[in-house]
């Protein structure tokens, strides 16, 4: 009868480099499946509005938004930086807003759209929100003002409020308006960038842990 030759032992090195064959294996297979769970920033579009009129002056009020009228909206991507988009822009507005994967806002899911739905459907735009006051209050359960959350957070703060800028429009001080909306959508961009970057914001004093990708 023939011998079975006895195989031959397997030393630390050789051990070593299966292990890690296997892990870059694994790693290979993952990277293929993982950028998706995550959005392109460079398909992320940020945005604010600011209208024409106030609620005591529409019929209905704050139940009738999408009658309040656009006075200027302000985006901020990647690729374009800062637009500024007018009343009579509304339609245009809506239509780049339906080429980006992800709209970031502020309280946009009950404000800012139903703005824009004065205009032209917005049902595309709904469903892309990254709305950053939905997601803090689910997480805290309350609600809290961008002016607080930048200024905790960020150090930085908003130049005016929606009462008294409804009123500069009016007096035809469009230019500071836009600027108003501007600095809005830069502290959205920043509130991003640093939830990002240290995983938290900073309500009340204390650490909120964010996982906004």
């Amino acid at each position: 009868m023939s011998r079975l030759k006895p195989r031959p032992t397997k030393t630390i090195q050789d051990l070593e480099t299966t292990l890690t064959n296997c892990v870059k294996l694994n790693s290979s297979k993952t990277m293929a499946t993982t950028p998706s769970l995550f959005p392109d920033p460079t398909r992320e579009i940020f945005f604010d509005v600011e209208t024409l009129r106030l609620s005591h002056e529409v019929e209905g009020g704050w139940a009738n938004i999408a009658q309040f009228g656009l006075a200027v909206a302000i985006t901020w991507d990647s690729q374009n930086r800062f637009r500024r988009w007018f009343e009579k822009d509304a339609k245009a507005l809506i239509s780049e807003l339906e080429q980006f994967d992800r709209i970031v806002s502020y309280n946009g899911d009950r404000f800012d759209f139903e703005v824009l739905r004065g205009y032209h459907p917005v049902e595309k735009l709904t469903g892309k929100s990254f709305d950053l006051l939905t997601d803090l209050q689910r997480r805290l359960g309350f609600r809290i003002k961008l002016d607080d959350l930048a200024r905790e957070t960020l150090g930085n703060q908003k130049t005016g409020n929606g009462l008294e800028i409804v009123q500069w429009w009016r007096d035809g001080r469009k230019e500071e308006v836009c600027k108003y909306c501007e600095n809005d959508v830069q502290l959205l961009v920043d509130l991003m960038d640093f939830a990002r970057r240290n995983k938290h914001v900073v309500v009340k004093s204390r650490k909120v842990p964010v996982d906004w990708p």
